[in-house]
C-alpha cells in the first residue's frame, strides 16, 4: 500500500489519455458531436467543463506528488527496517544460497509463524577479505531469534559440525589440506542486523531520498548542496594550488643554474645534462601529482552534481505530472474527435503509441539530466515540450472540423497493390 503511490505519475497520464480517447471516440461515432453542434455547441464548450475537471485533477496530482508520496515513500522504507528486524527470516529464502554481510546461508526449509525455524542449514563464513570460505558450518536445524529492543540477531544452530581450513606453515602440510572439525549440540552465532538490511533493501530506493522530499524541502536541499559543492570547489583549487606550490619549492635546482634577464629559447641548453634529467623527472612528477588530484576533484565534483541534478529532477517532476493531466486531455480529447472511433480497440492502439513516447521521451530526459547532459529542467520537461505542440495541432484541427492531415499518398498505393495481388491470385 504505502509503495503504490510511486506507480501514480505513471498511471495518471495513461487514464486520461485512454479516457479522453475513448469518450471523445464514442461522442464522434455516435454522431453526438453532429447533435451538440446543431444545438449550437460546439467542441470547445464541450470541452470546458471537462478542463475544469482536469484542471482540478492537476491540482490534486500536484499534491499528491508533494504530499503524499514523499510520507508513502518515507513509510514504506521504514516499514522494510520493521519487518527486517521482526521478520529476519524474510531475507533468507529457501533452496538458494543468500549473503548476508560476512556469511553466506542455505536453508532447504523454513517453517513457523515468522519463518524462523529452519532445517538443514549450510553455512559458509567469509573471510575479511571477502573472497575466500575458510569456514563451513552443517547443522540438521536451526532456529532464528530477534528481539526489538536489540539490533543482533541470534542464529541457533542444532546438531551439527564445524569444519575451518589451517593455514600450513609448509608447502609439505598444505598439500594434506589440514582442517579442523568440531561437533556441537547447539552453536550460537550473533549477526549484526544492517547485514540484512542492507541485502534486502533495493540500494536505489535507499540510497534515494529526493522521493520522500515536498518542494520546500527540495529547494532548501538544493541550495545546501549548491553552497556545499562551491565551497569543495574553492577547498579543491585551494588545495591544488598549495600542492603544487609546495612540490616546486621543495625541487632543489644545482648549483650551476644560471640566473638571466631574458630566458634563452632553449633554457634547458644552459644545465648540464644530469641537471636535465632531474628538472624533466620533475616536470614529469609534479604534472602527474597535479593531474592525479585534478582527476580525483573532478570525480567528487561530478559525484555532487548528479546528486543536485537528481533533487532538481524530483522537484520538476511534482510540476511536470500537474502539467501532464492537461497534456493528455488535450492529446486524447481531440483524437477521439477525429479519428471518430471508441471502445477498446483504435483508442488504446492510439494511447499505448502516444504514451510509449512520452515514457520513452522522460525517461531518456532523466537519465541524460543526471549524467550532466543537459540541464534538469530539459531533462524534467523535455516529454512535454515535445508534445505540447501534438496538442495544439490536434486541438486546433479537431475544433475548426479540419479533420487529421490526408495520409492517402501513402495508404492508397498499397490499396491498389493489395487489390492487383488478389485479382492476379484469382
Amino acid at each position: 500500500m504505502f509503495y503504490s503511490p510511486k506507480m501514480i505519475p505513471l498511471v495518471l497520464p495513461l487514464s486520461v489519455l485512454l479516457a479522453s480517447i475513448m469518450s471523445f471516440g464514442n461522442f464522434a461515432e455516435n454522431y453526438e458531436f453532429a447533435a451538440m453542434k446543431a444545438s449550437g455547441i460546439s467542441l470547445r464548450r464541450a470541452m470546458r467543463p471537462l478542463s475544469i475537471f482536469i484542471f482540478i485533477l492537476a491540482g490534486i496530482s500536484f499534491w499528491f506528488a508533494n504530499d503524499v508520496i514523499p510520507k508513502a515513500e518515507y513509510k514504506f522504507i521504514n516499514l522494510r527496517k520493521e519487518i527486517v528486524q521482526t521478520k529476519p527470516a524474510m531475507a533468507i529464502t529457501a533452496g538458494q544460497f543468500n549473503d548476508l554481510g560476512s556469511i553466506n546461508i542455505k536453508v532447504d526449509k523454513k517453517t513457523g509463524k515468522k519463518g524462523e525455524f529452519l532445517e538443514n542449514v549450510t553455512m559458509h563464513m567469509k573471510s575479511s577479505s571477502g573472497y575466500e570460505n575458510k569456514s563451513v558450518i552443517r547443522a540438521v536445524d536451526g532456529e532464528l531469534e530477534t528481539h526489538e529492543t536489540s539490533n543482533l540477531l541470534q542464529l541457533h544452530l542444532f546438531d551439527g559440525n564445524y569444519y575451518e581450513d589451517v593455514k600450513a606453515k609448509t608447502y609439505t602440510a598444505e598439500q594434506k589440506k589440514p582442517f579442523i572439525k568440531t561437533r556441537f549440540e547447539k552453536y550460537t552465532i550473533n549477526i549484526d542486523l544492517n547485514s540484512f538490511q542492507s541485502d534486502m533493501s533495493d540500494e536505489d530506493k535507499i540510497t534515494n531520498t529526493t522521493t520522500m522530499l515536498n518542494v520546500n524541502q527540495l529547494n532548501y536541499t538544493i541550495d545546501s548542496l549548491q553552497k556545499v559543492m562551491v565551497d569543495e570547489k574553492k577547498s579543491n583549487t585551494a588545495n591544488l594550488m598549495l600542492r603544487s606550490n609546495s612540490t616546486l619549492q621543495n625541487k632543489t635546482v644545482e648549483k650551476d643554474t644560471l640566473y638571466l634577464e631574458t630566458a634563452p629559447k632553449d633554457i634547458l641548453a644552459e644545465f648540464k645534462n644530469i641537471t636535465k634529467q632531474r628538472i624533466l623527472q620533475s616536470a614529469i612528477d609534479i604534472n602527474g601529482t597535479i593531474v592525479f588530484n585534478a582527476e580525483a576533484n573532478d570525480v567528487g565534483m561530478t559525484s555532487y552534481k548528479k546528486n543536485i541534478n537528481s533533487h532538481w529532477l524530483a522537484l520538476h517532476e511534482k510540476f511536470v505530472i500537474a502539467y501532464t493531466c492537461f497534456l493528455m486531455f488535450y492529446i486524447g480529447a481531440p483524437l477521439g474527435a477525429i479519428i471518430r472511433k471508441g471502445g477498446l480497440g483504435l483508442p488504446i492502439v492510439f494511447a499505448v503509441l502516444i504514451f510509449i513516447t512520452y515514457h520513452f521521451l522522460n525517461t531518456f530526459g532523466r537519465k541524460l539530466a543526471q549524467e550532466d547532459g543537459i540541464t534538469p529542467f530539459l531533462g524534467g520537461w523535455v516529454a512535454s515540450i515535445v508534445l505540447t505542440p501534438l496538442a495544439i495541432f490536434l486541438t486546433y484541427k479537431a475544433t475548426n472540423d479540419n479533420g487529421m492531415v490526408s495520409f492517402d499518398f501513402i495508404t492508397q498505393p498499397l490499396r491498389n497493390f493489395f487489390k492487383r495481388f488478389k485479382k492476379n491470385n484469382n
